[in-house]
């Protein structure tokens, strides 16, 4: 194992037994090195263990092995932090689900759902598979020069058909939402949490049980009921306390209210484009229906100066935050659909083939996990001059991208495993004969 990937690596010997650490580490190894379908022979395969005869131990570490993956996600997330972030810095996370296409009889957890990605507004595509959510630190990586979504905790969140097959209490999103919020407060209790998702989880109750472990960003619908804070109690007033006071214009009405006063704010980063110039409206109010607690918000109202895209609202329970640092904290929420998308193309995920509940639940974590330590890893070879785009003479890379990050690893664990010593004329080197073998085994069957 390369030095720069063994301490990461290593930093994960606490959830495993000795003997059984020695197999993941060659599933790691190898999960990093395969190309296309990631299955546990095919991690075999590309690690030269094609003729292990016990390969069975190997499918028993995510079947049969006790082991905590929520442990492991912790510990994932403090080497994120530590590498990626600063100690005054608040943390801003990110929240969503992905539909991860599976069929089978033995697939007892799938549903049929909504699938986002062939999915339009005038086009509604169902699909069946295992629906994820995943929460993703949402941070600057430096030598990308741009914002990473990396994951470190995955849940399945079964459907409800087979929550009542199983005689289960089905749990909407939300409430996992709300269990992984509250879970990460646990594990960060002394850090300022800024969770960003999409409109899904603008829902007075979430907002309700987890504004005091961290700052929601969110959607927000143009009608939402919106109240001014309730008037203080008179001396001698009879009667209940009010919640609220006068009701607000709706989000709607203040759009087309040319009395609206309207704010230009520059975005550095709005989706594709920099230096955004758009136009916004702020300010504070309860959100509040029957039955819930208000909660107090600041809400933004976006307009694009170039009328290319619809109006949109937010919203942040953190009523002081500018409008500027709503938005900028919100678009970082569209890094975690590039992240997914990698995952697909690079890391297997969609491709695996296990069927024991417990690998189910164990195999697409740890894929969208090795996302993040591939990062981690391609951070200390950077820090050695060993990580650079990919340059042809058609195409000129400005910034560093996953796939060169994982060229990158795969790269220093071949070098590894190559000797150093140098022809006479200098312009070739020696490899053993083994690893010479599977290289050329690898590329004549990639197909």
């Amino acid at each position: 194992m390369p030095k720069e990937g063994s301490a990461i690596i290593l930093a994960f010997n606490s959830l495993f037994s000795k003997k059984v650490f020695e197999h993941v580490k060659v599933l790691l190894m190898g999960a990093v090195l395969t190309i296309g379908r990631h299955t546990v022979c095919a991690a075999l395969r590309f690690s030269g263990l094609t003729t292990e005869a016990h390969f069975h131990k190997y499918h028993r570490v995510l079947s049969l092995v006790k082991w905590s993956a929520l442990k492991g996600a912790k510990l994932l997330l403090y080497l994120l932090i530590q590498c990626f972030t600063a100690s005054q810095q608040p943390l801003v996370f990110g929240i969503d689900e992905t539909i991860e296409r599976r069929s089978g009889k033995k697939i007892r957890s799938k549903g049929i759902y909504r699938d986002p990605v062939r999915s339009s507004q005038g086009h509604f595509v169902k699909c069946s598979g295992l629906r994820w959510m995943c929460m993703m630190l949402l941070t600057p990586v430096g030598w990308a020069e741009r914002v990473w979504a990396l994951p470190f905790l995955s849940v399945l969140a079964p459907s409800e058909r087979y929550c009542s097959e199983s005689g289960k209490r089905h749990k909407k999103i939300t409430r996992w939402a709300r269990q992984m919020i509250v879970l990460l407060k646990r594990w960060l209790p002394d850090r300022v949490l800024i969770i960003v998702t999409d409109s899904t989880y603008a829902v007075l109750e979430l907002l309700a049980a987890v504004k005091e472990q961290a700052c929601l960003i969110t959607r927000l619908r143009l009608n939402a009921a919106l109240y001014d804070p309730a008037p203080q109690r008179q001396p001698g007033q009879r009667g209940p306390k009010r919640l609220k006071g006068q009701r607000q214009p709706t989000l709607q009405q203040r759009l087309e209210d040319a009395s609206t006063e309207w704010q230009a704010v520059t975005i550095a980063q709005w989706y594709d484009q920099k230096d955004k110039q758009v136009l916004v409206a702020s300010g504070t109010a309860l959100w509040y229906h029957v039955g819930v607690s208000p909660v107090a918000l600041r809400w933004v109202l976006i307009k694009d100066g170039a009328a290319k895209k619809q109006p949109t609202a937010l919203l942040c329970t953190d009523t002081t935050m500018s409008a500027a640092q709503i938005i900028t904290y919100f678009t970082r929420r569209w890094t975690m659909e590039v992240t997914l998308e990698e995952s697909r193309a690079h890391l297997g995920v969609e491709s695996q083939r296990q069927w024991s509940d417990p690998a189910i639940a164990r195999t697409t974590p740890v894929l969208l996990g090795l996302f993040s330590i591939v990062s981690l890893w391609a951070d200390q070879l950077h820090q050695q001059h060993l990580l650079a785009p990919e340059q042809t003479a058609w195409y000129h890379k400005e910034h560093l991208t996953f796939s060169d990050a994982i060229a990158a690893v795969r790269s220093s664990i071949y070098k590894q495993g190559i000797n150093d010593t140098l022809t006479p004329n200098k312009d070739m080197i020696l490899i053993p004969k083994q690893l010479w073998n599977q290289l050329t085994t690898l590329i004549t069957r990639a197909a």
